[in-house]
């Protein structure tokens, strides 16, 4: 049984060495009521030590800054899909793991619901290194094109419209598409941002959506894509987050 245990460990750990397929993992965890503070204790003590301890590379962890949001949102990184899995599956056979689930859930369930994202890199996407920068704001934006838009979209933010968020304050740190057979992978782009606060943000996004050269290059790109590149109304969520005390990305 160590044998076994201990073989399928190394192989995970060795599958982390850094390779050019890093695939990062976007988990949205929704907590169960008045567990928030439970279940990040247990990150904070336990989990992401564990993860380290299979080969998972802890990259961020946020909560929103709305506090009646009780989501806890991270991202980890792994050499590729196949090292993802086995990661996973020796995390959740550890025995170490199960003891600490079992003791924090005896009064009931910490979350009540997951999602997950699987993502890689857009090849405009800056170097994805977190740094830790005291008092910043993150901002994690997900976006739904049009049907058989997202190149165009891809376009407009390879060689505009991250430009033009610096231009106005706002800190481009990663982009990524979904890794295909998820759902409306061919539509969805997803990002995050950094500013001085949530004020910040909205002065920026304010001076940005009235920038001449913003409102040219919109008109344009959906002259030529024959409509809105995203869903009106509905295709754009935000949420404001601040990182967690533990999080590598600060």
């Amino acid at each position: 049984m160590w044998i076994s245990v201990g073989l399928t460990l190394a192989m995970c750990i060795t599958a982390a060495e850094p390779t050019t397929n890093t695939v990062y993992e976007l988990r949205i965890y929704h907590t169960a009521p008045g567990k928030m503070e439970a279940l990040l204790a247990r990150f904070r003590q336990h989990t992401i030590k564990l993860f380290e301890k299979h080969g998972m590379t802890n990259i961020g962890y946020w909560v929103p800054v709305d506090e009646k949001d009780q989501r806890l949102i991270y991202l980890l990184s792994f050499p590729s899909v196949e090292a993802r899995d086995r990661c996973w599956k020796a995390f959740a056979a550890d025995p170490e793991w199960q003891r600490v689930r079992a003791e924090t859930e005896k009064e009931g369930r910490l979350v009540e619901r997951v999602e997950s994202f699987l993502l890689r890199p857009t090849d405009y996407s800056p170097v994805i290194k977190p740094e830790k920068i005291a008092g910043r704001v993150f901002e994690l934006r997900l976006y739904v094109a049009e049907p058989g838009r997202l190149e165009a979209l891809h376009q407009r933010f390879r060689h505009h419209t991250m430009k033009l968020f610096a231009k106005h304050g706002m800190v481009n740190l990663a982009y990524w598409e979904l890794l295909p057979g998820q759902k409306e992978s061919e539509r969805k782009l997803i990002y995050i941002l950094a500013h001085k606060s949530v004020e910040a943000a909205k002065e920026s996004f304010a001076a940005f959506s009235k920038d001449p050269e913003w409102l040219r290059v919109r008109k344009e790109s959906e002259e030529k894509a024959g409509g809105p590149l995203v869903v009106p109304k509905t295709g754009v969520t935000s949420v404001f987050l601040k990182p967690t005390d533990f999080s590598p990305w600060q």
